[in-house]
């Protein structure tokens, strides 16, 4: 996986913003072990120190832990726990500003959740395995 960091923010943090991003979508599931530090460091050619206080972050958030010896795992409600936040997060911030948006633009609502519907439908038979 290539991995273009913004230098607009702390590689650190884009790369605890990525492991998220992986436990929403359920590439990280609870329980999962996460690569090692070493291993991330190495593909995302990353100080090791750097990777490390990224995960650090996860571990002091409550969304991963460390086994001494074993790595760091995925904590058992951890999905649960993102997604929550992130609807809350969403509500609280980004809904207000798409409110106003649809209301400036004059768009109608059935229409826009019928494209909506559209979008999902396409999106979820394209998934299927």
């Amino acid at each position: 996986m290539d991995q273009k960091w913004n230098e607009g923010q702390p590689i650190y943090r884009q790369l605890r913003n990525l492991v998220v991003t992986m436990i929403l979508e359920q590439v990280l599931r609870d329980g999962d072990i996460l690569p090692s530090v070493r291993n991330v460091a190495a593909e995302y050619q990353l100080n090791p120190l750097t990777v490390l206080k990224g995960y650090q972050e996860l571990v002091d958030e409550g969304l991963i832990e460390k086994r001494r010896g074993r790595g760091m795992f995925v904590n058992d409600g951890a999905h649960a726990m993102l997604l929550k936040a992130e609807r809350q997060r969403f509500i609280n911030k980004e809904w207000p500003e798409i409110v106003l948006t649809i209301g400036r633009l004059n768009l109608d609502i059935k229409e826009l959740l019928a494209r909506a519907k559209s979008i999902r439908s396409t999106k979820d038979s394209g998934n299927s395995d």
